[in-house]
């Protein structure tokens, strides 16, 4: 059900306005509050505690679907942290985490201090059921009970959020990562406060590498320290998951170092792209072509972007810097990534410098020359490609720190492909 006609039944249920509800409602929303939320809000607001719809039925957690409005749940606790929002122009501090019982678990936000923490075995009165990245999520606010249990269901999940790197994803609460600081940058930014002074970087363990946002700068998180973080949550930052360390995060210094493989994980070209994005993953495929826009290329001295006839989308008119790079489409029989490599990468594969790029550019009387023979030189072969996959509505991108030709036994592969597939 859309916005409108969310607005429409609510008008006709409150005998108001229904443009004036829409309004009302739409702003609630723009605000993050949960469309179950905001109607319950805009109920009050004009005089109707009632919670609309009958009573919510009970259902087991595997059985709710995102057509569900509100719910009666019994389950345990599997994760619970705290997280401040900005709503209606202050902040409101929230509770997320994982419910789960028998049957599934499902991803929660308690609007109210319900006082969960992991391990409560509880029953949630007319929980509201809203979307998120298209499945459901219990939403506990102010027209919720929540009882809590001394005997809850067995649950074959794990209580807590500890969690290796490589296994979270976009959308994660309350997780627990014990992790080396590889790199860690101060910097200042323009928050919603003013100017705000973070932590930024990349963490490491064994299972891989995610870059890192602390909004509340630690002490305990430097560049070499090792260190346990307890409710972080992860969110999308230019197309893979950013751990997110916030106020209410706890960080503690760890006595022994965290081992970092050197290795990022190797996976199939399909199975990456399918993840939504990574920061650091290994792909090793066929280089099937070499797109538009690669060999010597022009920028804006301002922003960086690539210019397009002299044409710079955001600064108009500018006179472009010469560069390099390469867009090339690497393919496994799985799926396929346009994977980018910058000037120096580039420079390897075409075997020469700007000054050669230019050289080339005027004796061919085309700039489309180099990108020629970079051509020649790498399609049709097999490459391994380190580097950072990020996936949106416009595609699959690989921005690559490094790229060799594969030492694979191209039939062993195969081979191991099929026997997959078969599988």
């Amino acid at each position: 059900m859309d916005l409108e006609a969310h607005a429409e039944d609510l008008a006709s249920d409150l005998g108001v306005d229904t443009q004036e509800v829409k309004s009302d409602l739409q702003n609630l929303v723009e605000y993050s509050v949960p469309i179950e939320e905001a109607k319950q809000s805009l109920r009050r607001k004009y005089g109707d505690g009632s919670t609309g719809g009958g009573a919510p039925s009970a259902r087991e957690i595997g059985e709710i679907t995102t057509d569900d409005g509100t719910v009666t749940v019994t389950g345990v606790v599997l994760t619970a942290g705290e997280r401040s929002i900005r709503y209606q122009g202050s902040d409101h501090v929230i509770v997320e985490g994982r419910l789960a019982d028998e049957s599934g678990v499902i991803d929660y936000t308690a609007w109210e201090d319900f006082g969960l923490s992991p391990g409560d075995a509880i029953t949630a009165g007319n929980a509201g059921v809203r979307e998120w990245d298209g499945e459901p999520e219990l939403n506990l606010g102010e027209s919720t009970s929540v009882s809590f249990l001394e005997d809850g269901p067995e649950v074959s999940y794990e209580i807590g959020g500890d969690a290796a790197l490589a296994e979270l994803r976009t959308g994660d609460r309350a997780v627990t990562v014990e992790v080396r600081v590889l790199e860690c940058e101060r910097r200042t930014i323009d928050g919603r406060d003013g100017e705000t002074e973070i932590l930024s970087g990349v963490f490491g363990d064994e299972s891989g590498r995610l870059p890192f946002t602390n909004w509340d700068p630690a002490p305990e998180i430097e560049e070499g320290a090792s260190v346990r973080i307890e409710n972080a949550y992860v969110r999308e930052f230019r197309g893979v998951p950013e751990v997110n360390v916030s106020e209410y995060s706890r960080v503690s210094a760890l006595e022994e170092s965290v081992d970092v493989g050197d290795d990022a994980p190797e996976m199939g070209i399909g199975e990456a792209v399918s993840t939504g994005g990574v920061y650091d993953v290994c792909l090793v495929g066929s280089l099937i072509a070499v797109r538009d826009g690669s060999g010597l290329i022009q920028r804006c001295p301002e922003c960086g972007r690539v210019v397009q006839k002299g044409q710079c989308r955001t600064h108009g008119s500018v006179d472009g810097e010469d560069d390099l790079r390469v867009k090339a489409i690497l393919d496994d029989g799985t799926g396929a990534v346009t994977a980018i490599l910058d000037d120096e990468l580039t420079r390897q594969v075409y075997g020469g410098g700007l000054e050669d790029a230019r050289e080339e550019a005027r004796e061919a009387m085309d700039q489309e020359a180099v990108a020629d023979t970079i051509r020649e030189r790498i399609v049709g072969r097999e490459y391994r490609v380190r580097g950072h996959l990020s996936v949106d509505e416009y595609g699959a991108n690989l921005n690559a720190t490094t790229f060799e030709e594969s030492d694979d036994d191209p039939a062993a592969r195969a081979t191991a492909f099929v026997e997959e597939v078969g599988a």
